[in-house]
């Protein structure tokens, strides 16, 4: 055999070695099972990625938005107009099961924008003890009262550093229509087509009460048979003040305040007058063990204080339908680590009574 020849057949199994070897190191390719696990961890990853930093979803579940928002509506809830908050705890994504006893700092990112008076805003509720600030059951207000305000209600008109500010579009309460013949009722089909679906009788069978926008409550009271619309009101007594977030000053929801709303870096001399207005911010939202002394003194973190500096700013926060929601008249002042974000849009809505969707509703703006 020459030596071309050999030469040659030493290159051909130096060829098959080396491809042997390249079809042995090869990776399998991956199975469709594969693939599609793969695509799905990647899919979450990015989900869990962008509602963390860049906006949540939040379904309203209570009537107390109403007419502005309704129960079934769902919202794009933007984290980035006020700025994204870092985690405080550790959980299965898209679940409420969180490790207890691992909790950090948490901080908030630079937003783009900042809080407004009017703001639809979903925060995690400040009465919900016992869990971690962003475990805390989520609510969707309306911001009335802002850092450094001074806020009332005086008849049920919400009054902010002595300016009235009326119900605007879309906001309801209850209002008493009194007719000029205790036999004439109020047409159903007209109610309805004022968005009027709440009403009740009383002893008084000239007296109705109906849920209605003060738009509405204008229309009706323009009605031959109607003498005079007026609202209804609470009247004080010892179960409504049990009720409010301070008790003891006979405030009802229709009648509150005033009532200072702290900000951040601003120091207050404690008196006996202003500790109710401040013992649970300080104990339950900054974190301090504080009481009042017997003999009108205070001590804070064992240590006696004549003032305090608050470390974050505070929000008054009301809803939509007044004589329906539970809001800071009854459970006090949101801190600025419980908010979540500015409500944007209505990407979907669903009308369980008639089990469709509201199709007019969708991609709407939240007022």
């Amino acid at each position: 055999m020459s030596k071309s020849s050999r030469s040659s057949r030493r290159e051909e199994r130096a060829k098959e070695r080396a491809h042997k070897g390249s079809k042995e190191g090869a990776k399998p390719p991956k199975s469709h099972l594969r693939e599609w696990l793969d695509a799905l961890v990647f899919a979450v990853i990015v989900v869990v990625i962008v509602r963390t930093i860049f906006f949540d979803l939040f379904r309203i579940p209570t009537p107390s938005m109403e007419k502005n928002l309704l129960v079934g509506d769902y919202l794009f809830v933007s984290k980035l107009n006020y700025g994204t908050r870092t985690p405080r705890t550790l959980g299965i994504p898209f679940t409420s099961i969180y490790l207890p006893g691992i909790t950090f700092p948490g901080a908030r990112l630079p937003g783009f924008g900042k809080v407004e008076r009017g703001d639809a805003v979903v925060f995690n509720w400040p009465a919900d003890v016992g869990k971690p600030i962003d475990r805390r059951e989520h609510y969707i207000k309306r911001v009335m009262g802002l850092p450094g305000d001074t806020i009332s209600v005086v008849r049920n008109v919400v009054v902010v550093n002595g300016d009235p500010i009326p119900l605007a579009s879309g906001m309801q309460q209850m209002w008493l229509v009194r007719k000029t013949d205790p036999r004439v009722v109020l047409p159903a089909s007209a109610l309805l087509e004022l968005g009027v679906s709440e009403l009740s009788t009383s002893e008084d069978r000239s007296l109705v009460q109906i849920s209605a926008t003060t738009a509405a409550a204008e229309e009706i009271a323009s009605w031959s048979y109607v003498e005079s619309v007026q609202p209804a009101l609470y009247e004080s007594d010892p179960a409504t003040d049990r009720l409010m977030y301070v008790k003891g000053r006979g405030w009802t929801p229709h009648d509150f305040g005033p009532l200072p709303i702290p900000f951040k870096g601003q120091t207050v001399t404690l008196t006996p007058e202003n500790w109710p207005y401040y013992e649970t911010v300080i104990t339950r939202h900054e974190g301090h063990a504080a009481e009042a002394l017997p003999d009108s003194t205070f001590r804070i973190d064992g240590v006696r204080a004549e003032a305090y500096t608050f470390a974050q700013d505070y929000f008054f926060m009301m809803g939509d339908n007044r004589d329906n929601s539970e809001d800071s008249r009854f459970w006090g002042y949101v801190p600025m680590d419980h908010l979540v974000g500015k409500a944007i849009f209505i990407y979907f809505s669903w009308d369980a009574d008639r089990t469709l969707p509201r199709f007019g509703r969708l991609f709407s703006a939240v007022q």
